[in-house]
């Protein structure tokens, strides 16, 4: 699924509201108390039904234990930094596309509405809006949906990979109660889809609130509830067809 925890900050839409006052790093350790930290050094996707759907995404540090470059093989973004600061990426890849891990065919993380928040301030209710072709009237149009999405109590396992690229602390200087003309909105964005912890569940509903696709995630955790490997199984609710997918997650030793 394409459940994009949209950390490519240029390319996500605006949709400004309040929500808490911490920084993106109060609210993880808030959630997350004497959390490990952890970074990813290899994500790799394996679809049971089609080989061609199989993906693998390499991180790279630098001496500093800064993320160098992403690349999935055929596409790579490097990251540039001025005294630990990032400033720009570039290149032709995505800056850590974690939704495709998920083969999720909407974009809620990428350009959705938190409607509400759980406890540890992950989103947990999102409105989003998708441009679909009619074959009836041959034109595009705009559809609503929502995603209801729930979460394992484990530490959500980019967190440090992201703090390690620099995009946390763009996010911890976010201060949500600005208005929307002050600060990029792509960035607004970003800072209010991170979750905290770890997803485990994505149901996507229609306009009338009607379930139509499902995403359930299993991990086996390590020591440090950080995952190790899953299986994501993705639903289809409309036509019942299912998808599986394991996961594997390798961390820098």
């Amino acid at each position: 699924m394409k459940l994009k925890l949209q950390i490519t900050l240029l390319t996500v839409l605006a949709v400004f509201m309040s929500c808490s006052e911490d920084s993106a790093t109060d609210e993880f350790n808030q959630a997350n108390q004497n959390a490990s930290v952890k970074l990813i050094t290899n994500l790799s996707v394996v679809s049971a039904q089609d080989a061609s759907e199989n993906q693998s995404v390499t991180i790279n540090y630098n001496g500093n234990n800064q993320v160098a470059n992403i690349t999935d093989g055929v596409e790579t973004s490097i990251l540039v930094y001025d005294n630990d600061n990032l400033t720009n990426v570039t290149g032709e890849g995505e800056t850590l596309n974690v939704e495709e891990l998920y083969e999720s065919p909407y974009d809620a993380f990428e350009t959705g509405e938190v409607l509400q928040y759980d406890s540890n301030m992950n989103p947990v209710s999102i409105r989003f809006l998708e441009e679909e072709f009619d074959f009836v009237a041959n034109t595009m149009s705009v559809v609503e949906y929502f995603a209801e999405i729930e979460y394992d109590a484990t530490p959500n396992p980019f967190f440090y990979t992201l703090e390690a690229a620099g995009i946390i602390d763009v996010l911890d200087n976010v201060d949500l109660n600005f208005s929307m003309d002050v600060q990029a909105p792509e960035i607004v964005q970003a800072r209010l889809l991170l979750p905290t912890n770890n997803i485990k569940k994505i149901t996507y509903k229609d306009e009338d609130l009607t379930p139509i696709y499902q995403i359930v995630a299993n991990y086996v955790y390590d020591a440090q509830n950080y995952p190790s490997t899953g299986t994501v199984t993705s639903t289809d609710l409309e036509d019942d067809s299912v998808s599986v997918y394991t996961t594997t997650f390798t961390y820098m030793e």
